[in-house]
């Protein structure tokens, strides 16, 4: 049976994911497409120009890469919606501002002048009712603990290098930023309510809840 037709979600709706490194975004990207025979939204960072520039220098380049992120999301954004919907979407624009962004700011690696450009552009482009905010964006949590067990076990190498104290405050910036967070509706998964890799099934566990609450909310909102 079709899950999207059963549940009654819309065959227009976009649905972007968001979490730390390590919760399963792009596993759970590519279930819910397949699921709901949907299209993807993947982060390019293949052709990214500043990417190399930046690791090598914060303060020189944290500003140049941020606002080539702002740009190349709200372009896929804008082609997702263009397209008619009907996306799962990898990573949120939203992330950006509100962990990358700030984190480079707090740490010094942004200069205020540039922080406060970078944010006030990314207002005038995204926080306005004329963009075009997913249906939902779905934030996947887990304790700290759990994130780094999944972050050893997938072991890349880059990861396997980077501090703990990184992945900690990783871990508490999202928390933080989720918390504050109103530009869509937000359904909250913990990692430890299913297995997307050993078990197919419980897909339809998540898109059930996904069709409930996509649902409850536009009911809300014609009220």
């Amino acid at each position: 049976m079709n899950l999207r037709k059963k549940y009654d979600i819309p065959n227009n709706a976009v649905i972007t994911i968001a979490g730390t490194v390590g919760v399963g975004k792009s596993t759970m990207t590519n279930a819910l497409a397949q699921a709901l025979d949907f299209r993807t939204s993947f982060e390019k960072v293949d052709t990214n120009p500043y990417l190399d520039k930046f690791y090598a220098d914060f303060e020189r380049w944290s500003f140049h890469l941020q606002i080539y992120f702002l740009a190349e999301r709200f372009k896929e954004q804008k082609r997702i919606f263009e397209y008619g919907g009907g996306f799962i979407q990898d990573r949120s624009i939203y992330e950006d501002t509100g962990i990358f962004a700030r984190m480079h700011y707090e740490k010094g690696t942004m200069s205020e002048v540039d922080y406060e450009t970078y944010t006030s552009l990314f207002d005038a482009m995204v926080m306005t009712p004329y963009f075009p905010h997913p249906d939902l964006l779905i934030y996947l949590e887990g304790s700290l603990d759990d994130i780094l067990d999944r972050i050893k076990e997938r072991g890349r190498p880059m990861e396997q290098q980077t501090p703990i104290e990184y992945w900690e405050e990783m871990h508490h910036r999202y928390e933080n930023w989720i918390n504050q967070f109103n530009a869509c509706p937000v359904l909250r998964l913990n990692i430890n309510d299913y297995d997307l890799v050993n078990n197919e099934k419980c897909v339809e566990q998540i898109v059930e809840r996904v069709g409930h609450f996509i649902k409850k909310t536009r009911e809300l909102t014609k009220i």
